[in-house]
Parts: structure tokens; C-alpha cells; sequence
């Protein structure tokens, strides 16, 4: 059974900087605007802590959400969310409306699944590091992922897997590799640990050859 994501919201009359700083600081609210379909774009304010709840799951950033505006629903995507550069407090969103027959371009979350056990990391004594933490795919909304997850329990030390490793679902495509393979990007890494080499180096000294033998400084042995 798919999960329902949902906001609740009430339209707007009053726009503008003024009226938008007003529904922050007076009702704790989030001003917002849904665009897009074939109706005209809409302000909307919603309520800051219903909000910051809810999007303590992921899954708000990359999904259809039911959006309940004034007791009449429409599906949506967040496309953009402008947050406080120091504050904990969301400034404006942006929802653009979706038809099922459309298809969507998204960032969706990558989940990589046994970083820490990984070989290179258990076996090889390296770092996982990710390059990337989410990926933009293009779908239609039934087909929408919530997240994509890549299996790295085989990475070895010095591997790198890319945006074609990624096993996608049907129906679903990145939009980067749509423009070809030029534009595989890696994804994440196994490196050697810092100062791995200084370490095996204590480890491993180097020992004096025959020819090697210590000597005075007239030249004689000791």
C-alpha cells in the first residue's frame, strides 16, 4: 500500500515582501505559490511547525503530495523550498502541479546500503565516500521512486561506481545519462584511508642491504 503525503494550506490574497514577512513573524506561517496545469498560480500560506513536522521525512522532498487548499486537493511537488541561512525557519515554498500523463523531472534520495561493511572498508581497511546524495531522475508520478538504493557490499579499495550502476526501477531514467554517457558522473568511492601511507611505511621499515653497513666517517668499518 503506497503512502499519502500530504499539506494542508490556505489561499492568499495579500502578496508582496511586506505580507509574506508579516505571515512569519505575526502567524508562524509559510507563504507559498502552486503554478502550473491549467490553472492560474496561487498564493498560499502554511502552517510552520505542521510544515518542519512533516518534512522530517524525506520522502516530502521527492514526492507527490496532496495538497488540501481550503477543503479542495490537488497533486503537487515541492520544487523549491528557500530556507533561513541561520535560523531554523522555512521561508518559501513552491509546488508545481502534476498530471499523471505528465512526466516529471525530480531529485530523488540515494541509499547506499553497507557503507561501514562494505570489502574495502572491512577487508582493506578504506573510506567509503559518497559523491552524491541524490540524483535526478525523469518519470511519470506512478512511477515515482521514494529514494534509489545501491548495494556497495562488493566495493573494493580504489572502485568508484557511477550514475549507470544504479539499478533504476521501470520507468524511470536519469536525466543526466539522457545526454550520454559523457555524462556519467561517479557516485561514490573507496579511498585509502589518510595518512595510510605513513603508516605502512612504520609498519614495513626499510632494511639495510649488505652493501648498506654503517661506517666511520674515514671510511673504515666499525
Amino acid at each position: 500500500m503506497s503512502t499519502e503525503y500530504t499539506l494542508n494550506a490556505t489561499a492568499r490574497a495579500v502578496e508582496g515582501k511586506g505580507a509574506s514577512r508579516r505571515l512569519r513573524r505575526n502567524n508562524g506561517e509559510i507563504p507559498a505559490i502552486v503554478y502550473g496545469g491549467k490553472k492560474e498560480p496561487q498564493s498560499l500560506s502554511l502552517i510552520h511547525k505542521d510544515v518542519a513536522k512533516a518534512f522530517e521525512n524525506e520522502a516530502y522532498y521527492s514526492q507527490v503530495i496532496t495538497l488540501n487548499v481550503d477543503g479542495k486537493t490537488e497533486s503537487v511537488v515541492l520544487k523549491d523550498l528557500q530556507r533561513h541561512p541561520s535560523k531554523a525557519i522555512l521561508l518559501h515554498m513552491d509546488f508545481l502541479r502534476i498530471s499523471k500523463a505528465t512526466k516529471l523531472t525530480l531529485k530523488v534520495p540515494l541509499h547506499f546500503l553497507n557503507e561501514d561493511t562494505c570489502f574495502g572498508v572491512k577487508q582493506e581497511a578504506g573510506i567509503f565516500s559518497r559523491a552524491m546524495s541524490d540524483l535526478e531522475i525523469q518519470c511519470l508520478p506512478g512511477d515515482l521512486p521514494e529514494f534509489l538504493e545501491i548495494d556497495v557490499a562488493s566495493l573494493r579499495l580504489g572502485e568508484t561506481l557511477h550514475m549507470s550502476d544504479i539499478k533504476m526501477p521501470k520507468g524511470v531514467e536519469s536525466v543526466a545519462l539522457s545526454y550520454g554517457t559523457d555524462y556519467d558522473q561517479p557516485i561514490a568511492s573507496v579511498g585509502k584511508a589518510r595518512g595510510s601511507s605513513s603508516i605502512e611505511a612504520q609498519e614495513n621499515p626499510e632494511i639495510p642491504t649488505s652493501n648498506e653497513s654503517t661506517g666511520t666517517s674515514d671510511g673504515t668499518e666499525n
